[in-house]
């Protein structure tokens, strides 16, 4: 059986879909199972054990000759299964176009019309993302909740041992969306009242300056910042032996849930109920204890607070983080 699973959106969205490979290849060892995703995420299944292949979109540079190559290399392969978990009409096509027997997916796709099964996807309903996703192929394997899964090599863990001295905890600060991102000087209070421990501050290249920022503002003297400096599944090895992993509303989450790595996410404009929380065995969640209105304002946050008063960030305090360690 060849079976194709569908996530082109992003980091955070790509990990949430690993249950569905996981659980897949538990029901179907023999199944040859392929991902696509797009350009940028791949490094995210080096030495994927349970993967054939990756299909690769560059949505980037030529977006639209490229979404072509990819359904050409998709119709030639000959599936037998594509299982699409995202809800945009361009994977939609692709899975209308794939030529397999089988097509599943969310109902709020606009080719859903083609599927020969599709699920309802509903967000505030208690479910996390990753029950809305096995949900797609629980006809055919089980109930069981599988949690997000990645694999670092040896190399990767070797990569980051120089750092593993002490007890250290990473801190991911940053978030695409403003009004999901703990503001910077909310990190600072925090890492002030915080001795004992080395500290790392990990993202990608370009959250290299905000975590500048963050440690110029800071008088603990006794972080460093990797932010731009590791590779996801790098800075999942360093993730796995911290004492405490904090986060916002995004991807680094995930990736510490993927390594059953210890948990603390922050929650600002968004909330634990649309279904993206921790889900380490190790996990908390920390948000305002203000009842605010505004709360939450949407699901995936806004360049700025529409109130102008970000109360649902500028309200939590330092100490709600800092009790997630004992």
């Amino acid at each position: 059986m060849k079976i194709l699973v569908i996530q082109t959106a992003f980091i955070g969205d790509v990990v949430l879909a690993t249950p569905v490979i996981e659980k897949l290849h538990q029901h179907y060892p023999e199944a040859t199972i392929d991902f696509l995703l797009r350009k940028g995420n791949e490094s995210l299944f080096t030495g994927h054990p349970f993967l054939n292949k990756l299909l690769v979109w560059d949505k980037k540079t030529n977006k639209n000759s490229n979404l072509l190559n990819i359904i050409g290399e998709v119709r030639r392969t000959r599936y037998d299964m594509v299982i699409n978990l995202q809800r945009f009409a361009s994977s939609g096509l692709i899975t209308f176009l794939s030529g397999a027997k089988e097509k599943i997916g969310f109902d709020k796709n606009p080719f859903s019309f083609c599927y020969t099964k599709k699920i309802k996807h509903i967000i505030g309903n208690g479910k996390h993302e990753v029950e809305r996703n096995l949900e797609l192929i629980i006809s055919f394997t089980d109930t069981t909740l599988v949690k997000p899964r990645l694999y670092p090599t040896v190399a990767d863990f070797d990569s980051v041992k120089e750092y593993k001295k002490g007890i250290y905890i990473c801190i991911a600060p940053s978030s695409v969306w403003f009004t999901k991102q703990f503001p910077a000087h909310k990190w600072v209070e925090f890492l002030n009242t915080l001795s004992g421990y080395v500290i790392y501050l990990i993202g990608a290249p370009s959250d290299k300056d905000l975590c500048n920022r963050i440690i110029d503002s800071s008088s603990n003297k006794n972080i460093t910042n990797l932010a731009g400096k590791l590779t996801f599944l790098q800075s999942a090895a360093l993730m796995k032996d911290g004492i405490m992993n904090y986060s916002n509303d995004s991807a680094p989450l995930h990736i510490a849930s993927s390594i059953n790595a210890p948990a603390t996410a922050v929650f600002c404009s968004t909330v634990p109920a649309f279904g993206f929380g921790p889900l380490s065995d190790k996990s908390f969640v920390v948000e305002t204890k203000e009842k605010l209105d505004c709360r939450p304002c949407g699901l995936h946050g806004y360049k700025a607070c529409p109130q102008k008063h970000f109360k649902c960030a500028e309200t939590i305090q330092a100490e709600q983080l800092v009790e997630k360690l004992s």
